[in-house]
């Protein structure tokens, strides 16, 4: 494996500082802004529970690809010219794969997956040279890497030629084949799976990553609140949404920022094996924080549509579900970041559930600050319980 690869070293030193997040990874990160907001505006335009379905698939594709390359950042130099040159070509086809997202069940389909493909290939063969004269056992890992991402695009380009039907069903599996692959440490016939020292990765830049894109998230909400509020009739009652609308988003960061951000940052750092708790705690878990700060976003925009009245039962379904979405996601994201179990977090939750049948008797503006008020109370009695225990916010 030492006899191939990049002449020049492209990976980051061990040097204290030299795993701090980048101006190059910012800069990608834009693309991600419209990504994130092509996926929210598709729910926006049509309500219905295979639109929806698309949604969650498009999401969690756009975490995905987001995802894997802040695997290779945590280990590739953006300061680097061929790194930096990496994420342009990157984000090239970013732009390109998240302006066919409206129309990737549809019309673009075949521009969305190869966009998609050659996205997951290309970082991965570029990772695989970059670690080819160095660190060979690494090399081995993108090789099962880059036979996982070839049977997933295989599925992914198939699927772009196929009806309607026929491409749901082979991009769920390709989605799948996708996700699997991490758990299962892209076992490979012949090779085998990666070892877990392989996966060692600077556990702050992970974590920073990570807040990273959920703030991206969040300013989507935000995005979509204010682009609702422009357009309608200035009076109460839209005022009374469009507040609803903010707080809810303020909430939402309150709760991871305020309450586990800091925590699980130092719980990975501190960690002597931190493959695992990066792949579980900040590769799988997160994807259920943005879909519930998506799914909440739009859920805004449709309040500000029609803030009067009884909820539609889209809205209303929007409105809980996303909030249950995000605690769940909380919960979990804290436990395996080694914290207790919140049961606030949970009697949140469930308060939610109970809250969504009974929501479309209820007024729109209404449900919205309800959910807001058990959010609220989740807030504030995490905090409680830190100053008890004695942890710091952040």
């Amino acid at each position: 494996m030492r006899a191939f690869g990049f002449a020049r070293d492209l990976l980051r030193s061990d040097s204290a500082g030299a795993h701090r997040v980048t101006y190059t990874e910012l800069f990608f990160d834009l693309v991600f802004v419209f990504a994130v907001t092509q996926v929210s505006h598709v729910l926006l335009h049509e309500q219905s529970a295979l639109t929806l379905l698309h949604a969650v698939m498009l999401a969690m594709v756009v975490w995905w690809v987001w995802m894997f390359t802040t695997w290779a950042s945590s280990w590739l130099d953006p300061e680097r010219g061929a790194v930096r040159a990496l994420f342009v070509v990157l984000m090239l086809l970013g732009l390109l794969l998240a302006s066919a997202i409206p129309e990737a069940f549809g019309d673009r389909a075949v521009l969305f997956a190869v966009c998609l493909v050659l996205m997951q290939l290309s970082r991965s063969v570029f990772t695989l040279f970059a670690f080819g004269r160095s660190r060979p056992e690494h090399a081995v890992n993108f090789v099962r890497i880059i036979v996982w991402h070839a049977v997933a695009g295989t599925l992914w380009l198939v699927g772009a030629f196929l009806p309607d039907e026929g491409r749901l069903v082979v991009w769920l599996i390709a989605l799948a084949v996708d996700y699997i692959g991490p758990r299962t440490r892209f076992w490979t016939p012949g090779l085998g799976s990666s070892a877990l020292a392989s996966w060692n990765i600077s556990g702050a830049h992970m974590a920073e990553r990570v807040s990273l894109f959920l703030i991206i998230a969040l300013g989507e909400s935000i995005v979509v609140t204010g682009a609702a509020f422009s357009t309608a009739p200035l009076d109460v009652v839209h005022l009374v949404a469009f507040l609803a609308a903010f707080v809810g988003t303020v909430l939402l960061w309150l709760l991871y920022f305020s309450h586990s951000q800091q925590s699980g940052s130092a719980y990975i750092e501190r960690a002597t094996e931190r493959g695992m708790i990066a792949q579980t705690a900040y590769t799988y878990i997160p994807l259920l924080l943005v879909l519930g700060i998506v799914l909440s976003a739009v859920a805004d925009g449709l309040v500000l549509q029609r803030p009067s009245g009884l909820p539609t039962a889209w809205t209303a379904g929007l409105l809980c579900g996303s909030a249950i979405v995000y605690l769940v996601g909380l919960l979990l994201f804290r436990r395996a970041t080694g914290m207790r179990w919140s049961l606030t977090l949970v009697a949140g939750a469930a308060v939610v559930a109970v809250l969504w049948p009974v929501a479309g008797l209820l007024p729109t503006a209404v449900v919205a600050w309800g959910v807001n008020a058990v959010l609220a109370f989740v807030v504030l009695t995490e905090a409680i319980a830190s100053r008890r225990t004695g942890t710091r916010a952040d």
